[in-house]
């Protein structure tokens, strides 16, 4: 039988979720769960050793990298690799960007479970999983209001440290978490600004929560 099943490589950090993927894939006619990974540095080491029908990717892990990278140098070893992104933060922060980095899908893990398994035969089979409203944006390339928000206008990298700051990390923590010095996070924070027309860190977090990109959750 599991020769027939699409082989799913799973990458979250957290052991409540891949041990929950193990039980829900564990009877599956569709999926066998071939593999885990617990940091980046894993999963992209699990994407090099085979090929994999199917990766679950959580966004944000340890191991210097954000998910938004993962994405990018997993379809740079295996371009028809099929990646739904799994992720604690809402839609609105990231999957536009993961789509456009890559990804297949994009899953919030506050979403109703009964989605998770069509999401994943979905990506499998060669199709795309977002919302309706995360299509719409895609296809119109705008945000809701009709006008490009200026965080759009973010590299993936300074959106990972934009994320963070606003979130309360400081950019020490920053660094190691992204494997940077604090000098090349300084300068990230210094662009971010910049590119929003912000003053300080304070206007950082006030924008984020005017446009809905800070949550409670944290992954």
């Amino acid at each position: 039988m599991s020769d027939t099943r699409w082989q799913v490589l799973v990458a979250d950090d957290h052991a409540i979720i891949r041990d929950a993927f193990r039980k829900i894939l564990a009877d599956s006619p569709d999926f066998e769960l071939a593999g885990e990974a617990s940091n980046g540095h894993e999963a992209l080491a699990r994407v090099r050793e085979r090929a994999w029908d199917l990766v679950v990717l959580d966004m944000s892990m340890p191991g210097g990298r954000s998910g938004l990278e993962l994405v990018k140098l997993m379809r740079a070893e295996q371009p028809r690799l099929r990646i739904l992104v799994f992720s604690m933060h809402p839609e609105e922060q990231y999957a536009v960007r993961a789509i456009r980095a890559g990804a297949s899908g994009y899953l919030s893990k506050e979403s109703d479970g009964d989605l998770l398994l069509p999401a994943m035969r979905k990506v499998a089979s060669g199709g795309a999983y977002v919302s309706a409203n995360v299509a719409e944006l895609l296809a119109t390339d705008t945000t809701p209001g009709g006008t490009e928000l200026p965080h759009t206008r973010l590299s993936d990298r300074e959106y990972g440290v934009f994320n963070r700051i606003v979130r309360g990390a400081s950019l020490t923590e920053i660094a190691e978490e992204l494997s940077l010095s604090i000098k090349t996070v300084s300068t990230h924070k210094s662009h971010i600004l910049a590119k929003l027309s912000l003053g300080n860190q304070v206007d950082l977090v006030r924008y984020a929560i005017d446009h809905g990109l800070l949550d409670t959750a944290r992954e």
